[in-house]
């Protein structure tokens, strides 16, 4: 094919403070780099807009380095190959990459891997099958370590991670699901289609009362996604010997002053619990054991999924945004171009 002189990329123009607003991202074209020795130049179809990002907005330390300020922000995406100087990677083959946020990508093959359009839709390998399910998988089977029998509760439950959290644990022996959401449509998601026990919006009454309800014996295992006032929550709620895995504190991403909750952190001694973060770039051990049961799962029916795309690249910060606002219903996708 004849490769296009120019791509359409989104730009980090601001870092914002508190809130990102539109005015951080700019649209802007640039060269369409042919590839080098052993590089491979990708058409992108779909990326992925995740909760991290936006830690990646700051310039401040982390374990990912930050996005600069007039360059291209990166992150998941799949992409058709269509030109290639490697002997592992040829034209027409699909691939997941690193490289987001732009129509075309040129990358070392290396920093690609193949997938199969034919096994899975392709937003499953950003979404259930990809970053977002091998980190629910990470979480729940080796950061809390969910045995049969235990009740579970899940933050954020009807997004990426967290709707896989919730079928995860009942399909390895949970007596107990339970899963808040910010809408009643996103609850009646929770309990109507992925088959969780109890689900609450958060919104509706303070979580711990909530909670309390949902689970009026307690809690062993939970899976945090939020932060905050579920955190604090969720330790009041938690019998002896409990386990928190925490993977993300959204309700805080965007603080611009120190988060009060949780205040009970007392109650970690006294009953014995374990908490512990994780990122699940450290836990690549856990791939090829999560590929084969979820991806079995998947395939049999046991593990639904939702998505939420956005078309057109011009629109990926908008889809961020709303990622951040809670406005997606499982994995946020933004479609750039067909297949």
């Amino acid at each position: 094919m004849n490769l296009p002189e120019k791509s359409l990329e989104v730009r980090l123009a601001a870092r914002p403070t508190g809130w990102p607003t539109p005015e951080c991202f700019e649209l802007a074209e640039a060269p369409v780099t042919p590839p080098g020795p052993g590089q491979v130049l990708v058409r992108n179809l779909l990326m992925s807009v995740d909760p991290y990002m936006r830690g990646r907005m700051n310039d401040v330390k982390s374990y990912v380095p930050p996005f600069q300020l007039g360059r291209p922000l990166d992150g998941g995406a799949i992409g058709e190959v269509v030109a290639s100087e490697s002997e592992t990677l040829r034209p027409g083959d699909v691939v997941l990459h690193g490289l987001g946020w732009r129509e075309y990508a040129t990358l070392d093959a290396a920093h690609a891997s193949r997938v199969d359009p034919d096994a899975a839709p392709l937003g499953a390998y950003l979404g259930v099958l990809g970053m977002p399910g091998l980190t629910a998988y990470t979480g729940l089977v080796e950061i809390a370590q969910q045995r049969e029998g235990d009740v579970v509760f899940v933050s954020g439950a009807a997004g990426a991670v967290g709707q896989v959290v919730g079928q995860l644990a009942r399909l390895r022996g949970a007596s107990r699901v339970i899963g808040s959401a910010g809408s009643a449509e996103k609850v009646r998601y929770l309990l109507e289609e992925l088959g969780f026990d109890a689900a609450f919006n958060y919104k509706d009454a303070p979580v711990r009362e909530q909670l309390r309800r949902a689970a009026p014996d307690g809690i062993d295992v939970y899976f945090d996604n939020v932060g905050g006032d579920h955190l604090e929550a969720a330790i009041g709620a938690m019998r002896n010997h409990g386990r928190i895995a925490v993977c993300g504190m959204i309700s805080q991403y965007n603080a611009t002053e120190p988060s009060p909750a949780p205040r009970n952190l007392a109650l970690l001694l006294t009953k014995r619990l374990t908490m512990r973060g994780f990122i699940v770039g450290d836990h690549a051990h856990l791939k090829e054991r999560f590929t084969r049961e979820v991806g079995t799962w998947v395939r049999e029916g046991k593990i639904r999924y939702t998505e939420t795309v956005v078309d057109g690249l011009r629109n990926a910060p908008q889809a961020f945004l709303g990622m951040l606002r809670g406005e997606n219903t499982g994995k946020m996708l933004v479609r750039i171009a067909e297949r």
